[in-house]
């Protein structure tokens, strides 16, 4: 199992700091370095700075969001962010959510699966450098009757792979991660229940004729390490309360429902009424502690090196970390300590 570190998103006054984790897990010897976008900074930008700043880390998009590109635009971003980098990014795609794909991009958050499987047999043909001929039911190009014609890529990405990732949660969905993509991003893993999911990736792999061998499985964990695991944990309440109590609808809150099928149904509804209500602070009071203990990293070294030993035995291969809520010191003191707990796991890579 190696070690990757989740940036989160851009532009909320922790730019210089999230730049210098990324530094610190370059030093460190960490696989890859994640940054995501909503509707604030995009992550191709920040990618790029990354990489310019960094030497042997890998970059990746968790994620470059499917309905605010053409397919052909997230391979060229893909191929650029190659090339920059030396063959150090890696691309990871998601559909979003209803609310910001129909209220941010304007484009209809309808068949989400089938949009995604035509999204990606354009972003592959088109890194392949064949010429793009696709006639889909979302993805039609060239446009019939006028003067388009099919055209290939020009830059040669320096990989002549470059791995795709998928974000799922629905069972649906991670079949689908594990048929087309060559690793699943996943949030709020967890070693006690994440064999269902990890038993649809493979009947994915297996729909299209592979096995999990060299599929990457990468869940991000927050990580707070303190000799108090329950005071760690409430380091983790708001980022938890945010997506089980705040991304999405009441009727489509993707996070929510996966709380729900992981034993929390109560608990996921009352967060996610105070957090609708604006009570955030009772939102992340409801976040229950067994799911936060089961989704995080917390305590001290020896706790998190048993969290990572499980997380390894369930199947996890890159195991992606985030400092969550902490300052800069606090949160590189913590990359450090995730080094030492997993040499003393003895699941390392």
């Amino acid at each position: 199992m190696r070690l990757g570190l989740n940036m989160g998103y851009w532009g909320a006054g922790n730019d210089a700091a999230n730049l210098e984790l990324a530094r610190e897990a370059d030093r460190l010897g960490y696989s890859v370095a994640w940054v995501a976008e909503a509707y604030g900074s995009d992550a191709p930008t920040v990618l790029a700075w990354v990489a310019a700043q960094t030497e042997r880390i890998d970059i990746g998009s968790a994620i470059l969001q499917i309905p605010a590109r053409r397919p052909t635009m997230a391979a060229m971003t893909a191929a650029t962010l190659d090339t920059l980098s030396g063959g150090r990014f890696r691309l990871g795609l998601g559909v979003s959510g209803p609310q910001v794909s129909e209220g941010w991009y304007g484009v209809k958050f309808d068949k989400p699966l089938a949009r995604t499987r035509e999204y990606v047999d354009i972003v592959r043909a088109a890194l392949r450098r064949e010429r793009v001929d696709y006639q889909g039911e979302h993805f039609v190009q060239p446009l019939p009757g006028g003067p388009g014609k099919a055209i290939k890529l020009t830059v040669h990405p320096v990989r002549d792979h470059l791995p795709i990732y998928l974000a799922a949660i629905g069972p649906k969905n991670l079949e689908l991660t594990g048929e087309i993509a060559d690793g699943w991003l996943a949030i709020f893993f967890s070693a006690e229940h994440g064999r269902e999911s990890l038993d649809l990736i493979a009947k994915g792999r297996a729909k299209a004729g592979k096995t999990m061998a060299g599929f990457d499985v990468v869940p991000t964990s927050p990580l707070v390490v303190d000799d108090d695991w329950r005071a760690a944990a409430d380091t983790v309440r708001p980022y938890a309360a945010l997506y089980v109590g705040g991304m999405g609808s009441r009727e489509q809150n993707f996070y929510n429902n996966l709380a729900c099928r992981m034993g929390y149904e109560a608990e996921a509804a009352e967060c996610q009424d105070r957090y609708l209500a604006r009570d955030y602070a009772g939102a992340a009071a409801a976040v229950p502690l067994g799911f936060l203990d089961s989704t995080s990293l917390l305590g001290p070294k020896e706790r998190i090196a048993e969290k990572m030993r499980a997380l390894a035995e369930a199947g996890v291969t890159t195991l992606t970390v985030s400092p969550v809520l902490q300052d800069l010191e606090r949160s590189k003191a913590a990359l450090r300590v995730a080094v030492d707990a997993l040499d003393l796991a003895g699941v390392g890579s």
